[in-house]
């Protein structure tokens, strides 16, 4: 049997708009919370949160922009990004997603590929400083009226808004947005949101590129207003459910199967903080009494850690979504455990695909829970090719594509990577390496790129890194290749062990053998207390690569 599976099932897809599925929830549930960010002290219900996001998309249009011109927004999780994410749905512009962890070179990248003519920012955050990178950009903002900006540097920028209450020179405070609207601003946006095309842009982000440029995905309102409605029905999200949601909002995981998965169930949506902290989110869960828990490994992990974290009350937890890494498998106990995460699911996908593609389900056994990233979600179609495009046998390992209503429209202003991501019959490759079994669940073995050879013998990095986690001793383990002058490339890995652990090479070594094909046991081990991580959580891989090869002085040879 060829490893292709198709995701099936009575629920229709739905023809309707960002800005028309918060008047539905607004409808629905008016009165009942729909957002509450604990370090902000906001409350808002539905009908609150869209009467917001109304008021501030008429005044982006009082504003002069237009349908179809793109805004940036870089800031960390805060309330004015939902105000910002409806609000531009509502008037017909292209949000554009900006990663907080940008530098100048990078912010300036991002705000002239897709030509953004507004910005949103923070002021500050953590080591960030915003307003001086913008000025260091636009030093023609010292001189602008607020709105009518000329930057040589920027030359499509018009308007900057920025978060707080201080003033600076050029730029509009986002209170001042909202009281700019009259009664034809008003007007105008309900023509336009009446008018919207389900099937427009709404939606741009970058991808987190590790070589070359960010490239940035553009996403419609049908990707992703049906991408989470299909994840909110398999994890049965409803108005009774309460979201801690500490995933970055620029990123996909947040804003789609956070943000919307919420707006189409009417759940409440908790962010603990402005960005992910263990103790923040343990205390929201407690506080709030949330009942799904959203996150990337790395995150689970550091709240199971927590040197407090037997003092908060989780058993209101019942579901919630790890993904935007492999999930290995002794973690999924540990969460299903300890923090009462009984129907927690798998999710897997990526940017392009607006983002998911498969779930796991509430009712699968727990061997399919722990060990696959699910199968397709309902309208997708999935399958795993060889280096030729065919179909391989299920069971043997292929590149991963998929195929649906969740496909990207493609790159901003890229056709050429468009067309080599994008065939013509519109399967997307993913770049990961993937099996699937008899019934159509997928297992990830690795990325394409990760997959190292040594003498000859293909090896994934995935297997390894499951193995060492069965060790009691090990809390997180990354695995990569490095060169090698004799073999091609060698296995290392790097681990973090247990709080009050300590173990040797040696003894890593011993206990992989027997259990581990020879060539599979790493030859370099380095314990180590933290791993490169992207914003959003993601061990940096190729950085772990870079510093060994370096380390091992290994680099010409190979």
């Amino acid at each position: 049997m060829q490893s292709y599976a198709y995701g099936s099932d009575d629920s229709p897809l739905l023809g309707v708009t960002v800005g028309q599925l918060l008047d539905k929830a607004a409808c629905r549930w008016p009165d009942q919370d729909a957002l509450i960010v604990v370090d902000q002290g906001v409350r808002w219900t539905w009908r609150e949160l869209r009467e917001r996001a109304r008021t501030f998309a008429a005044g982006l249009l009082a504003l002069g922009l237009e349908p179809g011109d793109r805004i940036g927004m870089l800031a960390p999780n805060r309330a004015e990004w939902l105000v910002t994410q409806f609000g531009t749905a509502y008037a017909g512009l292209v949000l554009v997603n900006i990663n907080p962890a940008y530098r100048t070179p990078e912010l300036e990248y991002a705000l002239n590929k897709v030509g953004c003519r507004g910005l949103i920012t923070e002021s500050t955050f953590k080591t960030s400083d915003y307003l001086a990178m913008m000025n260091d950009l636009a030093p023609e903002l010292a001189g602008a009226e607020p709105g009518d900006l000329h930057a040589s540097r920027l030359p499509e920028l018009r308007i900057v808004i920025r978060l707080g209450d201080e003033r600076t020179p050029g730029m509009f405070n986002f209170g001042d947005v909202t009281a700019l609207p009259g009664e034809n601003d008003y007007a105008k946006m309900d023509a336009i949101s009446a008018s919207l095309d389900f099937d427009a842009p709404i939606n741009i982000q970058f991808t987190s590129g590790t070589t070359g440029d960010p490239k940035a995905a553009t996403l419609t309102h049908h990707n992703i207003v049906n991408n989470a409605t299909m994840s909110s029905r398999i994890m049965n999200f409803t108005e009774n459910d309460r979201l801690c949601m500490p995933v970055p909002m620029y990123h996909c995981f947040g804003m789609v199967l956070g943000t919307l998965l919420c707006t189409t169930s009417g759940a409440a949506i908790v962010l603990p903080s402005a960005s992910f902290e263990a103790q923040a989110c343990l205390q929201a869960i407690d506080a709030e009494r949330c009942t799904a828990a959203h996150g990337v490994p790395t995150m689970f992990i550091a709240m199971l850690d927590d040197p407090d974290f037997g003092k908060y009350d989780t058993t209101s937890l019942r579901t919630g979504m790890m993904a935007g890494a492999p999930c290995p498998i002794e973690l999924m106990h540990r969460v299903i455990d300890d923090m009462h995460l009984r129907e927690i699911t798998i999710g897997y996908g990526m940017t392009e695909t607006g983002p998911l593609s498969t779930q796991t389900l509430l009712d699968d056994p727990i061997e399919l829970r722990v060990g696959t990233v699910g199968r397709p979600l309902p309208h997708t179609e999935i399958k795993v090719i060889d280096d030729d495009g065919r179909r391989v046998t299920r069971g043997v390992p292929g590149e991963l594509c998929v195929r649906g209503y969740n496909v990207m429209r493609g790159y901003w202003g890229d056709p050429e990577r468009t067309a080599k991501e994008i065939d013509e019959a519109h399967w997307i490759r993913t770049g990961d390496t993937a099996t699937m079994d008899d019934n159509g669940y997928l297992r990830i073995v690795g990325r394409s790129k990760d997959m190292l050879i040594r003498g000859g013998e293909n090896i994934y990095p995935r297997e390894i890194e499951e193995f060492l986690y069965t060790n009691p001793k090990v809390e997180q383990a990354e695995v990569v290749g490095v060169p090698d002058p004799k073999f091609g490339e060698e296995v290392a890995a790097w681990i973090k062990l247990r709080e009050g652990s300590s173990a040797s090479e040696e003894e890593i070594r011993e206990f992989c053998k027997g259990k581990l094909a020879h060539f599979k046991i790493p030859r370099y081990i380095r314990f180590v207390e933290e791993f490169p991580m992207t914003v959003t959580g993601k061990v940096q891989k190729y950085v772990i690569r870079e510093r060994m090869t370096e380390e091992l002085g290994t680099r010409k040879a190979g």
